[in-house]
């Protein structure tokens, strides 16, 4: 159903794309340590595009210069991969400049999250896997380094064309620690990491298989009734994978969120759901938003044997596994077994 873009390799140059917020004109320093770790982990050349190192209000007021770097990006043949700088809150608005014939024809590595979600169902929509994951800013300019959990999905998931295979909890814990990232000293100070924290199984027997599909729950509510919207036959039998934001929603809404997707198809015929560790380190907040997600499923959806799995390692949280969005994947309940059954890239 979905076209696989070629895979990175050591070498290659991949832009780095304001689809939102400016915060690489607003945090040079950030920018830039994210660009060199990209280069010392993996060697790819950061390149930036033409408008992505301009300021916060400027990116703001020119959606459509926006759109046209994404869109050079897409037919720039030197460029192998495109690097979201951050997520914002408006990247929909580049849907009116967006022509989904570049990126059906020039298919490339995209990786990003939140936000960015609007640019993952750009491509979706054009028929192209993407990679929901780390962006520039926020995973690959971690301070004192990127954190190993997430430099081995990337290899897995962008440099390789064998399945990613199965995917397993962060052994070396987690953090939602906020150190401001205006302040350059705070690239030198590791965040705290809190224990590790097995993913929640929360029902479900047997084993499922479906299509990689979700991103960030609230962006997913605004993409509604846009022209990007999968119909119905791609949502079917997939496995949803949905995170919410450092907005840190409530239970409730949450749920409404959920509803509103189901009413809009997302979950037809769904295979199973899974759910990203909310942005929180309080244990009480991510109960009461498990009890909203099982409640919705077993009493709205009518599904008291869809595999449902919480806490997962991606969204926001840190540090993240990369999800190849489109491609097939696996849940084994009784063993809790998470599998990526194919490669995103070829």
């Amino acid at each position: 159903m979905f076209v696989k873009p070629a895979r990175l390799k050591a070498g290659d140059k991949v832009a780095a794309i304001t689809d939102s917020w400016g915060g690489a004109g607003a945090l040079p320093h950030r920018f830039q340590a994210g660009v060199n770790q990209i280069k010392a982990e993996f060697d790819l050349e950061v390149v930036p595009m033409t408008h992505t190192l301009r300021s916060p209000a400027w990116i703001s007021a020119h959606p459509k210069a926006r759109a046209t770097d994404l869109m050079e990006a897409f037919r720039n043949p030197e460029i192998k991969g495109i690097f979201s700088v951050i997520g914002g809150e408006d990247s929909i608005r580049l849907l009116p400049y967006v022509d989904l014939d570049v990126i059906r024809t020039n298919p490339k590595v995209f990786i990003g999250f939140s936000d960015t979600t609007v640019s993952h169902y750009m491509l979706l929509a054009a028929g192209v896997v993407t990679f929901y994951g780390a962006s520039i800013l926020a995973g690959f300019a971690e301070n004192t380094g990127m954190f190993p959990y997430l430099s081995r999905s990337v290899r897995a998931n962008l440099f390789s064309s064998e399945p990613v295979g199965q995917i397993y909890p962060n052994p070396d814990g987690w953090t939602v620690e906020f150190l401001d990232w205006s302040v350059p000293e705070h690239q030198n100070q590791r965040r705290v990491c809190q224990p590790a924290m097995p993913w929640r199984w929360v029902q479900g027997s047997g084993r499922v298989q479906g299509r990689l599909m979700g991103g960030c729950l609230e962006v997913l509510d605004w993409l509604r009734g846009t022209p990007v919207w999968p119909s119905r036959d791609v949502w079917s039998g997939s496995v949803l994978v949905l995170e919410t934001s450092e907005e840190q929603p409530t239970p409730t809404a949450v749920a409404r969120m959920l509803r509103t997707l189901a009413a809009a198809g997302a979950f037809t015929d769904c295979a199973g759901l899974l759910m990203g560790r909310p942005c929180t380190d309080d244990l009480a907040a991510m109960d009461a938003q498990d009890a909203a997600v099982l409640a919705f499923v077993q009493q709205e959806l009518g599904r008291d044997d869809l595999p449902v799995v919480t806490r997962m390692d991606f969204g926001h949280t840190s540090p993240v596994f990369t999800i190849p969005l489109g491609v097939m994947a696996s849940l084994d309940c009784d063993g809790q077994v998470f599998r990526i059954d194919e490669s995103g890239t070829c």
